[in-house]
């Protein structure tokens, strides 16, 4: 699947918006993937994490458990972990803090793959890498749907992305005045609980 194909499926969702939006790392971009539009639709869903269950294992080969971060992770994970036949589990905040919790548990040395939905930082995905990595787990690499760094994120492991794009995103006091000119909008989740 190539950048293009995953962009359709964004179009194709109504999931591709442009304007000024807060990104839950608290960048600031003209462009928004309102994933959880994409990930709505099941069909849609299962092309995506097939491709993405795929380009893990060409990479990496077939990992033991795949583990993801709470909440906007859940879904893109537990899709790639059927696509996979393994186990889908979840780690979220605690305290602050990513954990395991409901009794999921990996057994030591387990082999994890660790997929998210769209990088852009790698903040979510290093706060869930070092929560498995607590737990036991050997992260083999990260996954992700979309990576909007363009590959420039470093979450310490190996960075799997279905498509890999290079959208700019800004701190709020370096906005670009075509942006700074447009109302912005909030809709990430980070910010809805700690």
């Amino acid at each position: 699947m190539t950048n293009e194909d995953v962009l359709e499926e964004f179009r194709g969702a109504g999931a591709l918006r442009e304007g000024h939006f807060v990104l839950s790392s608290g960048l600031h971009s003209g462009m928004f993937l309102q994933k959880n539009l994409v990930f709505a639709q099941p069909e849609r869903c299962a092309r995506l994490c097939k491709a993405l269950a795929a380009k893990i294992v060409e990479t990496v080969g077939k990992p033991d458990v795949c583990i993801s971060p709470a909440v906007g992770g859940i879904i893109p994970g537990y899709e790639t972990a059927r696509q996979l036949g393994l186990t889908s589990l979840y780690v979220e905040r605690e305290g602050g803090q990513f954990k395991l919790r409901r009794g999921f548990q990996i057994e030591p040395g387990d082999k994890v793959v660790m997929v998210e939905d769209i990088v852009t930082t790698g903040l979510s995905s290093r706060e869930c890498i070092a929560a498995i990595q607590a737990a036991g787990g050997e992260v083999i690499a990260a996954a992700c749907i979309v990576d909007r760094s363009g590959g420039k994120a470093d979450v310490g492991v190996p960075l799997i992305a279905l498509a890999t794009l290079d959208v700019p995103a800004w701190p709020a006091d370096a906005l670009p005045p075509e942006l700074a000119a447009i109302p912005v909008e909030d809709p990430g989740s980070r910010r809805l609980a700690k």
